[in-house]
């Protein structure tokens, strides 16, 4: 007899009352799964943790955090998650956010991908929805390359699943350093660098078993449009970028491998190697390219000062 998939789903939630009903009935409807939920409320001020008691109270696969933690963005509230989850008999483990909406079979696709690939982490593509209708598939899954995974995620945390394997590490890894990793600011690109550093296979499912809801209050949201690119210039210029690939490359443990220390030091030559590896460090063609030049200006302008 086919054993059905067991999962434990960590859902981070902050001011999510308007949404959060769907998302979960979303996840508890899964297909050909069994599912628990588990819920970590960032201190809200419109009844979310109210909603949660209430729902665990009347749903045994509902679970929930004690309520009252303030941890001010989503990657403080799910490496709460990762500490806090109890491993019990689950053969996978996925992030989830508060507002989206769930295909009935996504948690099932994820654990035949993993099991017919032989791998260790799943992501996938996104279909992105916005209040007046428009939708729009998110592609993330161009092929990885080598260094991708210490400069950006593997697609939209709330595609993550990880094998029993893969959890149990990273939980370790992140008991160990739960005071350092509070600084790192995307949680999803932190799990998929660890993933990538530790040998583990990640696979990135080229089809879309989402629906990523769009509105005014995404803390991350759809990277789209000139307003999304002058903010991530903004990061680049201001030196968040890569003081994150840093600071993920040291918490993970590859600060030290030839091609980090080649560029750790950020001076003009060390930015310069940077960008002659740029095809090495982006998956999407147009960001292997934007990769290289904003390595090159920052060069020029570290001439300049």
């Amino acid at each position: 007899m086919k054993m059905v998939p067991r999962y434990l789903v960590m859902l981070a939630a902050y001011n999510g009352r308007q949404w959060i009903a769907e998302q979960v009935d979303s996840i508890l409807d899964q297909e050909g799964v069994a599912v628990t939920l588990l819920i970590s409320v960032d201190t809200s001020i419109d009844g979310t943790e109210q909603w949660v008691s209430d729902r665990a109270a009347s749903d045994a696969r509902v679970q929930y955090l004690p309520h009252g933690e303030k941890f001010g963005g989503a990657a403080r509230n799910f490496f709460r998650l990762i500490k806090e989850a109890p491993k019990g008999d689950f053969d996978y483990f996925a992030f989830a956010d508060q507002d989206d909406i769930w295909l009935p079979r996504k948690l099932l696709q994820a654990a035949n991908v993993i099991v017919e690939r032989g791998a260790d982490g799943y992501s996938g593509n996104v279909t992105a929805f916005w209040p007046e209708g428009r939708e729009r598939v998110i592609v993330k899954s161009q092929p990885q390359v080598e260094y991708d995974h210490l400069f950006e995620a593997a697609g939209p945390g709330c595609t993550y699943v990880f094998s029993r394997s893969l959890f149990c590490q990273l939980q370790a890894h992140l008991l160990e350093k739960f005071v350092s990793v509070q600084d790192v600011t995307l949680h999803d690109w932190y799990c998929y660098a660890f993933s990538r550093t530790h040998g583990f296979k990640w696979e990135i499912d080229s089809n879309s078993y989402m629906r990523y809801r769009q509105h005014a209050n995404n803390q991350v949201g759809v990277n789209s449009g000139l307003k999304a690119f002058r903010a991530r210039l903004a990061k680049v210029f201001d030196g968040w970028w890569l003081s994150q690939s840093l600071l993920i490359s040291t918490l993970v443990g590859v600060r030290d491998t030839p091609f980090v220390r080649s560029w750790s030091n950020l001076r003009r030559v060390d930015l310069a190697r940077l960008a002659l590896a740029g095809f090495k460090c982006r998956r999407r063609l147009r960001d292997k390219f934007v990769f290289t030049g904003l390595c090159l200006t920052l060069v020029i302008l570290r001439q300049t000062k």
